[in-house]
């Protein structure tokens, strides 16, 4: 043994008959050289190990044989010994092969350990640790290509996928077919439960979608593939893309495309759609569903991704817990999009946003009692541009805070110069909406507070209006509104009856004033279905000491019908449109 001496052998003894053999037999190269590297013995398996390696395929010098393969050779022969006479363990080097110069994956990988025993003799065992090496590898490849948390094919390997898949269907119109999914309120999720939790519910949604395709390997194997490596002997490949962003990229039957994609996304949506249970709390976290095609509608990994991510997000506008699939179209409206969005930051700081209010009215005797503000932008070459087409960008891209900021200073400075310059005929509350962009920010309620003192305003002259839906989202968008309520201002509920939220659970929710949506006051002639709805609320409102706005009132006759329902306000074209300042000075004016 390396680093202990032991008794000559008698040659004719069983015992060195037996050492012969091991030496002969064992799969382990072993070595006998002096301190300058000339070899005195080696066995058959270091002779088949080395061979590959040694010049004019003469093996007399260790140092000469491993030279170029590890230079550090005869430094480390030549080094301190360790314990058990140890120079070098396991250090890993290219052995070469039969077929190496043709074949580079068919290198094989060798280890060498050295000893001395006295510091004149070296004793080298070299083996073969090609498979070892391979293995380690495609550990390393396998966490290389795996998402942590959910243990999902990642990014990576979902391009490495697509790649290979459009390879091998290049000219051959292979089906390939991509879902791009993304949750539709997880972030409300993060925001209810924490962060941990939110890792908890990803982790079930993987579990789902990877059983939807079932594509985990049918037999036991010795090592856990990459995803990729596995996929690729398969139909499908599952992979969190980032965040709550996940794909699943698959080639149907021939013939089958479309409608096989639609099939696996309406099960997804099916399957996403159920609740998720933690600690014995359920969660609903819904999906929107983009899909893609290869074959006909895009020829690389990035086209394919960007078709099935815009599709994903026409999902999305559209309501959500639903799949859409990409048309070209798309791609024009994200360009458009893309163009608003640029324009509108420069907007925000080019004085192009203004406001425009609509006044409020009391439908028992007719004073202006509130106004609301509405933000307008004019553009320098496209004129008025709707509020439709830009607030959903604002939300989008976070521009909400800065635009809604905007609007909530100019509207409490104006509602200020109006009580200065009206005085008792001036309005006696403003009105301003905050967006499900802004109600999430958590500088929100310092900031309405900040505006309310600057302005002088009296926190009960301000009214902010938020809709049904963003107000019954969860127990965390109710605390902002109870911190806002807690500045001694309004909350209204906007929009009501278009939403979440149910008569009976009205009481559980911060506001002090039902706005009715338009769309119930629009049929109230013709409707009695309407007419019954309208003033089941108007009641429910009186018994929760709930004040109530009628929307989008355009007749005499509906703000009659409202005002025998005892509604209490009213707002619509049949009193006044949103004017600007000077024309809303003129309209006050001129009344009675």
């Amino acid at each position: 043994m390396p680093g202990s001496t032991a008794p000559e052998v008698p040659e004719d003894s069983d015992a060195f008959q037996s050492l012969i053999q091991f030496l002969y037999q064992t799969p382990v190269g072993l070595i006998d050289a002096d301190a300058d590297g000339r070899i005195r013995m080696m066995n058959p398996m270091a002779a088949q190990l080395l061979m590959p390696l040694a010049r004019h395929a003469v093996l007399s010098n260790l140092f000469d044989v491993l030279q170029e393969v590890v230079p550090q050779v005869r430094r480390l022969a030549a080094g301190p010994v360790g314990p058990r006479g140890v120079l070098c363990e396991g250090l890993r080097f290219e052995g070469g092969g039969p077929t190496a110069a043709t074949h580079p994956a068919r290198q094989r990988i060798l280890a060498l350990s050295l000893f001395s025993t006295d510091g004149t003799r070296l004793t080298a065992v070299v083996h073969d640790a090609t498979q070892d090496e391979r293995r380690q590898r495609r550990r390393v490849d396998a966490a290389a290509q795996t998402d942590r948390l959910t243990g999902l094919a990642n990014r990576q390997a979902l391009h490495a996928y697509l790649a290979a898949r459009l390879e091998q269907g290049a000219g051959q119109a292979r089906p390939l077919a991509l879902l791009f999914i993304n949750s539709d309120r997880f972030q409300h999720v993060n925001d209810t439960v924490g962060q941990t939790a939110g890792d908890a519910v990803l982790a079930q949604l993987a579990g789902r979608l990877q059983a939807l395709v079932d594509a985990a390997p049918a037999e036991p194997q010795e090592t856990v593939p990459a995803p990729l490596e596995m996929a690729m002997t398969q139909r499908a490949l599952v992979a969190r893309i980032d965040g709550d962003e996940f794909a699943v990229a698959f080639e149907p039957e021939p013939g089958a495309g479309a409608q096989a994609a639609r099939a696996l996304a309406a099960r997804a949506l099916l399957a996403l759609g159920q609740p998720y249970t933690l600690d014995g709390q359920a969660l609903r976290c819904q999906a929107s569903i983009g899909i893609a095609y290869a074959a006909e509608q895009a020829q690389t990994v990035g086209d394919l991704l960007y078709h099935a991510r815009l599709a994903m997000v026409a999902a999305k506008r559209a309501g959500g817990n639903r799949a859409m699939e990409f048309a070209h179209a798309l791609r024009e409206q994200a360009r458009q999009r893309s163009a608003t969005e640029n324009e509108l930051r420069r907007a925000v700081h080019a004085d192009e946003l203004f406001v425009v209010y609509q006044p409020v009215v009391s439908l028992r005797n007719g004073r202006v009692e509130a106004v609301e503000a509405l933000v307008r932008w004019r553009h320098p070459v496209r004129g008025l541009v709707s509020p439709v087409d830009f607030i959903g960008i604002a939300e989008e891209t976070g521009l909400i805070v800065e635009v809604g900021a905007f609007v909530l200073r100019e509207a409490c400075r104006q509602f200020m110069r109006w009580q200065r310059q009206h005085g008792t005929r001036a309005p006696a509350l403003m009105a301003v909406n905050l967006s499900r962009g802004q109600l999430p920010h958590p500088s929100l309620v310092d900031d309405v507070a900040a505006i309310i003192e600057a302005t002088g305003m009296r926190p009960g002259q301000l009214q902010l209006e938020v809709t049904e839906s963003m107000a019954a989202q969860d127990a965390a968008v109710q605390t902002r509104l109870r911190d806002l309520k807690r500045l001694g201002l309004t909350l209204a509920l906007d929009d009501f009856g278009t939403g979440y939220s149910s008569l009976a659970s009205l009481h559980q929710l911060p506001v002090d004033v039902l706005k009715i949506d338009r769309s119930f006051v629009s049929q109230l002639e013709t409707s009695r279905h309407h007419r019954v709805l309208v003033e089941s609320t108007v009641r429910v409102a009186q018994s929760l000491a709930l004040r109530t706005v009628a929307e989008g009132i355009e007749t005499e006759a509906q703000a009659g019908m409202l005002a025998a329902m005892q509604c209490d306000k009213g707002q619509g074209y049949h009193f006044a449109r949103p004017l600007g300042v000077a024309e809303f000075d003129a309209w006050l004016q001129a009344r009675p």
